[in-house]
């Protein structure tokens, strides 16, 4: 019954794998692998790692709650320990490639895991693979700028670098007045040599595509080109969509693609990562859209025979859009118009 199903991603494998677009002539699947514990360490404590491997074998003699384990959004499950590690390793593998020169573009779209802290659990994340792919690559001297867009706060990644000036992350969420976690305000500007190295974008609940991409492009473009980083790190969180169950932002498959567009554009190398989205008729198909614009590869209309058949549903992209009536329209253009010119005077965008 938990939101973060499995089914997300091997759906997403299916759609990709029948459209063709996994067999494209620069496409390449690559096995993931666990990550370490060294490589877990990176950022998560000692103590964290070998508790969340206690739990993940049955033992029922520790302090679950203590570190953000429990019912409801963390729940304990037998096998917990390697299947979060797979993610990170994922991640971190794909990390590896673009640093190797490999490859130009690397999706792990079982990552994205933004939430989670160095010894705690949060938000369907038990480790936090955004930051540990990130801090592997400042390891190697490079420069990284991160965008997440899902529609959460990526508290924990923001937290994780928040005293420094090597990472610039940018959030573009909900409103942590009406969702969790609760974060992520343009105020939150990071602290010491981090000062004005985290920018937060809060969006009202019914941001729709074109309040949402405005703005995304006033604000996204001009830091990351004054930043200058040598890979782009993001966090695609399908969960901005506008029949997502567990969140109020109204976009779709359209504007979302377009995001994906804009950060390829932007990104010197890219580093792409999963994240939330709890409509399963649309996680596949955004992320389908995600993988086509990163592959430079043409994706037909119409989804799969077999995908349709199995799933249901008929078209990759949505052909109709939220509902949304002139008087809601114009109070969230208004709120998003008010939050724009409040991040370009806090980060002085021009």
């Amino acid at each position: 019954q938990h939101p973060m199903k499995p089914e997300r991603l091997r759906r997403t494998f299916e759609l990709l794998d029948q459209l063709g677009a996994l067999r494209a002539d620069n496409v390449e699947v690559v096995e993931p692998r666990m990550a370490t514990g060294d490589e877990l360490a990176l950022f998560h404590t000692p103590e964290y790692i070998e508790v969340t491997r206690q739990l993940s074998n049955g033992e029922q003699n520790l302090p679950a709650g203590k570190y953000g384990y429990g019912p409801g959004d963390n729940p304990i499950f037998q096998g917990m320990f390697d299947t979060e590690s797979l993610k990170v390793g994922s991640s971190l593998r794909a990390a590896q490639l673009l640093h190797e020169g490999a490859c130009e573009v690397a999706f792990s779209f079982g990552g994205g895991l933004h939430h989670a802290g160095p010894g705690f659990a949060s938000g369907f994340c038990v480790f936090n693979d955004c930051v540990v792919a990130i801090q592997w690559l400042l390891n190697q001297g490079l420069r990284v700028a991160y965008v997440d867009i899902d529609v959460h706060h990526g508290d924990g990644v923001q937290n994780a670098f928040y005293d420094t000036d090597r990472v610039l992350t940018l959030s573009l969420h909900q409103d942590g007045r009406t969702l969790f976690p609760g974060t992520g305000f343009v105020n939150e500007m990071g602290t010491g040599d981090g000062t004005g190295f985290s920018v937060n974008v809060p969006l009202p609940p019914q941001t729709y595509d074109g309040a949402y991409l405005r703005a995304f492009e006033e604000i996204v473009p001009s830091l990351l080109k004054r930043f200058e980083p040598d890979v782009l790190v993001t966090q695609l969180g399908v969960d901005t969509h506008y029949t997502d169950p567990l969140a109020s932002l109204a976009l779709t498959t359209t504007g979302q693609q377009t995001l994906y567009g804009l950060l390829g554009e932007m990104a010197p190398k890219w580093l792409a990562l999963g994240g939330g989205g709890y409509a399963l008729d649309v996680v596949p198909r955004s992320w389908a859209l995600a993988f086509g614009e990163m592959a430079g590869y043409g994706l037909q209309k119409s989804l799969p025979k077999a995908y349709r058949e199995k799933y249901g549903g008929k078209y990759l992209r949505d052909q109709q859009g939220p509902d949304i009536n002139d008087a809601v329209r114009f109070r969230v253009d208004e709120a998003v118009d008010s939050v724009i010119v409040e991040v370009k005077r806090a980060h002085n965008i021009n």
